[in-house]
């Protein structure tokens, strides 16, 4: 029988894998391994997921996606399904169906669902003290039906937002993001994470500890999504994730 929910994530061996193996989109290096036992992930959100703003690696979901695709590598399976502009609601309303139609091998369902959702419902519309996309309120509400729907499929894994640049404010002339409003949507997010026991990656709070100018560098010219290097670094930040490690196994020099 499956077990459902979050159940404490396993140990599994895995070969040593270089970040330059997983971190170039397009020179993957021959590694050795002894194979383990395949899995399946599915990755949904918002344009986190999608990638958008990394034309050379298609965002760290697929360059990931592209590693597990080499002969060499373990054969585990990812299937990146983030939408541009999703909220916590769309993704809550889609994970079901997307999870039930992406199993394979006499219908095995995936093993370990990757979240990352949220940045949009923050956004203030129209004007820079004008209403959240999505209300506080109903914020939460939303993110506990999220978390509930996608704990009933199987275990979960939560990636937080990249920090903004608010002088590059309004993204699409009508959406101000703020750091002020990013943390009170984060700060939820990781509370009702931590409540259900899924693993959450704190990437607003990595990324500022390494400065203003580091993570300015890695976001596009429209202050909201990562570049290239962005996406880079969010990938080495997600494989050194001790979470991630007791899935897929990983030796990697600490960020």
């Amino acid at each position: 029988m499956r077990t459902l929910g979050n159940p404490a994530l396993p140990v599994r061996p895995n070969p040593q894998i270089s970040p330059n193996d997983l971190l170039s989109p397009t020179a993957l290096h021959p590694i050795t391994v002894s194979q383990p036992a395949s899995l399946r992930f599915v990755a949904l959100g918002d344009s986190l997921i999608y990638g958008f703003g990394d034309p050379e690696g298609g965002g760290w979901v697929e360059r990931l996606r592209r590693h597990w695709m080499t002969p060499e590598s373990p054969s585990h399976a990812l299937y990146s399904l983030g939408v541009r502009g999703d909220r916590v609601r769309q993704v809550a309303q889609r994970i079901e169906s997307e999870f039930r139609n992406r199993g394979e091998l006499r219908h095995r369902v995936p093993d370990v669902i990757i979240l990352s959702v949220g940045l949009n419902d923050s956004a203030r519309l129209g004007r820079r003290d004008g209403k959240n996309f999505t209300a506080f309120e109903e914020f939460q509400t939303d993110l506990e039906v999220l978390l509930e729907r996608s704990q009933q499929l199987c275990s979960v894994l939560f990636v937080g937002m990249t920090p903004i640049d608010e002088a590059k404010m309004p993204f699409s002339n009508c959406l101000y993001y703020n750091h002020d409003d990013q943390r009170r949507y984060r700060d939820a997010t990781q509370l009702a994470c931590q409540t259900r026991q899924i693993p959450y990656l704190d990437i607003l709070e990595q990324w500022h500890n390494r400065g203003e100018a580091w993570w300015c560098d890695r976001l596009t010219q429209d202050g909201l999504h990562p570049n290239s290097a962005g996406y880079a670094s969010l990938l080495q930040d997600f494989i050194a994730w001790e979470a991630v490690q007791s899935w897929i196994g990983s030796e990697l020099p600490a960020v």
